[in-house]
C-alpha cells in the first residue's frame, strides 16, 4: 500500500503551464538581456550548479559572477508561487505523508510551500542543494524516503521531466 507521495516542485505542485513565470523562462530572459548565448538543451529538472556549469563551462570565475548576477536578477523578479499552486495538491497532500524533492533552491521551495498554503501538509522538503549528486541521480529521493521512514515500494513519486523521472 502506498503511504507517501514525493513531489517534484516546478511543473508539479507549481503548475508548469504558467511558462511566463517559469524559472527556465526567467533564466533565458537573463541570458538574452546579458548577451549570453542560450545553450542548447533543456534544463528543466536540473539544479543550479549543473545549469551554470553548462552555460559557462570553462571559466569558473565568470560562472560564479554570472550566477551571483542571476541570483540578484531572480530576487528582483520573484516567482508568484501563490498564483501557481496547483489546487489539486492540497487534497492529495492531506491524505498521505508528503515530501518534496526538487532541484530548486531551498528558499524557493519554502516560498512555494508557504505562499501556496501547502507548508503545513508537507512532512519534509529537500532541495537538490542537499545532495552530493543531482537529478537524475536518485540521491534526493533516497533522502526523502529515509526521512519518511519508508522503502520505495511504499511511496510514489510525481515528476514532470525525464531527469526527474530517472531520479525517482
Amino acid at each position: 500500500m502506498i503511504e507517501a507521495v514525493i513531489f517534484d516542485m516546478d511543473g508539479v505542485i507549481a503548475r508548469g503551464g504558467e511558462r511566463k513565470f517559469s524559472n527556465d523562462t526567467r533564466r533565458k530572459n537573463f541570458l538574452l538581456e546579458n548577451g549570453i548565448p542560450i545553450p542548447e538543451g533543456n534544463f528543466i529538472g536540473s539544479n543550479e550548479k549543473a545549469i551554470w556549469e553548462a552555460i559557462v563551462p570553462n571559466d569558473p570565475v565568470r560562472r560564479q559572477e554570472m550566477l551571483m548576477a542571476y541570483r540578484e536578477y531572480r530576487k528582483a523578479r520573484p516567482t508568484p508561487y501563490g498564483k501557481l499552486t496547483d489546487p489539486q495538491a492540497e487534497p492529495l497532500m492531506n491524505a498521505l505523508k508528503v515530501a518534496v524533492a526538487s532541484s530548486s533552491a531551498a528558499p524557493d521551495i519554502m516560498k512555494m510551500l508557504t505562499e501556496g498554503g501547502l507548508k503545513a501538509m508537507v512532512d519534509f522538503a529537500f532541495s537538490g542543494e542537499d545532495c552530493a549528486a543531482h537529478k537524475p541521480a536518485p540521491d534526493i529521493y533516497l533522502k526523502a524516503l529515509n526521512a519518511l521512514g519508508l522503502t520505495a515500494d511504499k511511496a510514489i513519486a510525481v515528476e514532470d521531466s525525464p531527469t526527474g523521472i530517472a531520479s525517482a
